[in-house]
Parts: structure tokens; C-alpha cells; sequence
């Protein structure tokens, strides 16, 4: 199968386009060359700006793809560029999407108000009301390297791809997704005080039974590999997850136990933590999403466990911590007042 790839150069993309040429596809990659990665050998390269992706058509599509797999679609434009570009030619894209869509996610971050959604998240869940979830206010300045985020919002680019009568579409709605690679770094904070010989991490007492639905790089990459691949994926929205979602205290002591710390989780009665050292979250609303439909239309499974998983992601932040470390995020001082206010 040709398939024409938009991004895949950093994090999960790399694994994508690996599992696919593993698997005998002919690969092209469409980037704009500012990540530097070693691609596998026969995979084809094109330098692009994708704002606007019509300013590239030609080339576009003379790689002929069959299967269009957008892994960065952020903006409406972007969205609407694809299925202009491709309409006629292609036989179905592939957009990345977020669980961020859901009305469950805007009541975590107090986006949107009302009564808790119960789970799971299902792909029939209701989305969010509230649209642009970080748009600034005022907004940003037009030369500001944040000023797409204005426009940020994956329910319109989901409503472009699926609303194509002409070309169909596929959107996977992604977890968080952690492991080698991760340029967000989001273990990273749990795993510093491990290695920094913390004797405790304190959560606050909602938060620890706070869920998440996480996804491990691989995992993800291999489902979106293999929705790009079956046909059967054609008009469908699939959410893409571990099927049990942690709470924040057990992915906690995961993290622990694959890092071999020694320590323990302490939990605060709720108000007793300052705001630095609490997420600020709506606990309530869970984000515990379900993962069904892609298991059974598709016979999705992970190959990689979830302690292997863990352990190879400590492994890689050991090796690769981030550039910048704010030293507020790792005021010791102020934990341990806490730690002994809870103690005594």
C-alpha cells in the first residue's frame, strides 16, 4: 500500500512510519525538515511547510497515495487543505484527533460545566460544547510561536474529515500518550524526586483517584498502523488506549516500582496542599475512556505490557531529561513542611 505520511517525524510519528515499512508499505513522509530523524531505509522524503498544504499539491499527489495519514491536523485549515489536496486521488485519510474533544475532558479543565459524564468515554460520548479550548484572551499576537493554538480545536478538523462525501475518513482520538521520545517529558516530574532520593510524593487525596486513559508510544503507534491498513476503518472514529485506566496514585507508584524507589505516596486530606503542589483538576470527571470498538472491529491488542512499558520510558528519561528544570516545580523545602504538617 503507498502511504503518504503528513508529519511523523517526532515522538510516535518515527514508530509509525517504522511499523509500517516493517510490514512492506511504501512509505513517504511529508515534513519540514526541522526534526532530525534517521528514517528506515526506503522510506521517501518530501520538504514542506503543510500551511498551506494546497501550495504543494502537485507533488502531493504525485506520490499516489492510497492512504493519507495526517498525524498533526490541529486547525479547521488544516483539515480542509487535506481533503482539498487529496480529494479524487487518494482512497481514504487518517486524521490524528485527541480525547480532548470530549465534554468530559472541558469539565476536567473547567471548560465546560454541568454533572460529572460517567464512564467510560465511549467514541458516542458528547463532545465539548465550548470550542477553541486554548484560545488566549486577549489572543496572541500574530508572530507569537503559540498563535495557532487560538485556533486549536480537533472537533472541527474530526467534523471536516468525517463530513467528506467524497473521501472517506478515519479519526483515532488519542490518550495520553507517554514513553521514549516524549518531548513533553511527563513522567519526568514523578521520576526526578525518585532519583533525587525523595522519601515521599504527596497527591492530594482527589487527585490520587483521579483516571487518566494513558497509551504507551509503541502500542499507540502499532493501532494507529493498523487503522491506516484496514479498510474496515473507513468512517469510523476510534478512541486508542490501555484498557484500564490507572489512577494518578497507581501510576505513581508504577513508576516506583519500575524506577526502584524505596519510597512511599503520601495522600493529603483535600485542602491541606498549596496550588504548586496540587494539579488543579476537576477530579470528579474522570477521564476513563473506552477502547472497545477498536478491539473489536479491529482486533486491536498491545504487544508491549504495561510494566515493560514503564520501564523502558524511566530508562529513556534517565538518559534523556529535559534541557530546562524549573527548580520551583522541586521546592523540597516546602514538601517537607507539608510532610511533617501531615506526620504530626
Amino acid at each position: 500500500m503507498r502511504i503518504l505520511i503528513i508529519g511523523g517525524t517526532r515522538f510516535m510519528g518515527p514508530v509509525v512510519v517504522r511499523l509500517l515499512r516493517e510490514r512492506g508499505h511504501e512509505i513517504t513522509v511529508f515534513h519540514r525538515g526541522q526534526s532530525h530523524v534517521e528514517l528506515p531505509e526506503g522510506v521517501q522524503e518530501l520538504i514542506g511547510d503543510r500551511r498551506p498544504l494546497t501550495a504543494h499539491t502537485e507533488k502531493l499527489r504525485d506520490v499516489l497515495p492510497e492512504v493519507v495519514l495526517d498525524m498533526i491536523p490541529v486547525i479547521e485549515q488544516d483539515a480542509i487543505d487535506v481533503m482539498q489536496t487529496f480529494r479524487g486521488g487518494a482512497r481514504r485519510v487518517v486524521a490524528i484527533s485527541s480525547q480532548d474533544v470530549y465534554r468530559a475532558f472541558g469539565r476536567v479543565n473547567g471548560k465546560e460545566s454541568g454533572p460529572v459524564e460517567p464512564p467510560p468515554i465511549t467514541e458516542d460520548s458528547p463532545l465539548r460544547e465550548n470550542l477553541y479550548p486554548y484560545r488566549a484572551n486577549p489572543l496572541r499576537d500574530a508572530d507569537d510561536p503559540q498563535k495557532w493554538m487560538d485556533d486549536y480545536d480537533k472537533i472541527l478538523v474530526e467534523r471536516v474529515v468525517m463530513g467528506d462525501p467524497e473521501l472517506p475518513g478515519t479519526v483515532l482520538r488519542l490518550p495520553m500518550v507517554y514513553g521514549p521520545g516524549d518531548y513533553q517529558h511527563r513522567m519526568f516530574t514523578y521520576l526526578k524526586r525518585m532519583d533525587d532520593g525523595r522519601p515521599a510524593i504527596l497527591l492530594d487525596e482527589l487527585e490520587a483517584k483521579w483516571r487518566w486513559t494513558h497509551g504507551y508510544v509503541e502500542n499507540v503507534a502499532a493501532a494507529i498502523a493498523l487503522a491506516v491498513t484496514d479498510e474496515r476503518a473507513a468512517g469510523r472514529i476510534y478512541n486508542i488506549g490501555e484498557p484500564l485506566a490507572l489512577t494518578f496514585e497507581e501510576w505513581v507508584r508504577h513508576i516506583g516500582e519500575a524506577a526502584g524507589w524505596p519510597g512511599r505516596v503520601v495522600i493529603a486530606p483535600r485542602g491541606k496542599l498549596p496550588e504548586s503542589l496540587i494539579g488543579g483538576i476537576n477530579a470528579e470527571q474522570h477521564i476513563d475512556v473506552g477502547t472497545t470498538r477498536l478491539r473489536q472491529e479491529l482486533g486491536y491488542h498491545e504487544s508491549i505490557s504495561l510494566d515493560e512499558a514503564i520501564r523502558r520510558t524511566v530508562t529513556w528519561e534517565r538518559a534523556n531529561p529535559p534541557a530546562k528544570v524549573d527548580p520551583e516545580e522541586f521546592n523540597y523545602e516546602l514538601e517537607d513542611r507539608h510532610l511533617q504538617e501531615l506526620q504530626s
